[in-house]
């Protein structure tokens, strides 16, 4: 699939470019270990590394990078980013702005001292005809203080401004630097189509390759990386030789 980013002009040598999700895996991920010791079960345990399911879905997309370091402190958050003169009148500058808490008044995300940033994409993402961009929180990443709020766009038809990309401030003890190049945003191409639901009962055939497939699983290791998990481009760092 053809996905075309696209920004000012004059900001083509001041921006880190989205990229395949692939290529943001946390350096966490590289450096856990791949058995850890269960105190539950008195042994060794594999991790998560060794779980393709995690990992893919961590490797999906591409990811809207920040574009400059934020620093935070005592409940600010600043930045120092000297941007030359756009030809886009209404393009933000700022890299980070914010939404009132009222906006969210009524859900889960709502309270009085509640901080809702909004990041803002320096580029435009337009998508082929019948596609549109499902953005989420990087997946896996609770590591990062804020927690991003899912949206889908119809980013065939929406792509002359970029997309911004709203955000819960979860730790308000977090103090530092949220380095550029910081994923803020997890995107996924989804095709617009109806959904055809079907519901059937196990037919003894059904039921005998579920008991046959549960059996491996519980006797056998790398039964799905090696018989089930589609061939990928090439295997996420961190991941080669995992299992699950």
């Amino acid at each position: 699939m053809r996905i075309t980013f696209r920004c000012d002009p004059a900001l083509t040598g001041h921006l880190p470019r989205p990229m395949p999700a692939r290529q943001a895996l946390p350096d966490w991920l590289r450096r856990m270990p791949r058995d850890a010791f269960s105190e539950m079960h008195g042994e060794a345990l594999r991790t998560v590394k060794h779980c393709p399911p995690f990992v893919d879905a961590m490797a999906q997309g591409f990811v809207i990078p920040l574009p400059c370091d934020l620093a935070v402190a005592e409940g600010r958050i600043t930045w120092n980013w000297d941007l030359p003169p756009l030809s886009a009148r209404h393009h933000p500058r700022a890299p980070v702005s914010f939404h009132s808490p009222a906006q969210v008044s009524g859900t889960p995300l709502w309270g009085p001292d509640q901080v809702i940033v909004k990041f803002n994409s320096f580029w435009t993402v337009e998508l082929p005809e019948g596609w549109s961009l499902f953005a989420m929180h990087p997946a896996n990443r609770a590591d990062l203080p804020f927690r991003l709020l899912s949206g889908l766009i119809d980013a065939d038809r929406f792509h002359d401004v970029g997309i911004l990309f709203p955000a819960v401030w979860l730790d308000p003890d977090f103090s530092g630097i949220l380095p550029r190049g910081t994923p803020i945003a997890q995107c996924l191409p989804v095709q617009r189509a109806p959904l055809d639901l079907a519901y059937e009962a196990f037919t003894p055939e059904n039921a005998a390759r579920y008991d046959a497939t549960a059996e491996r699983l519980l006797t056998e290791t790398g039964v799905y990386r090696r018989d089930f998990r589609a061939v990928r481009s090439a295997a996420a760092p961190g991941e080669d030789g995992a299992e699950g």
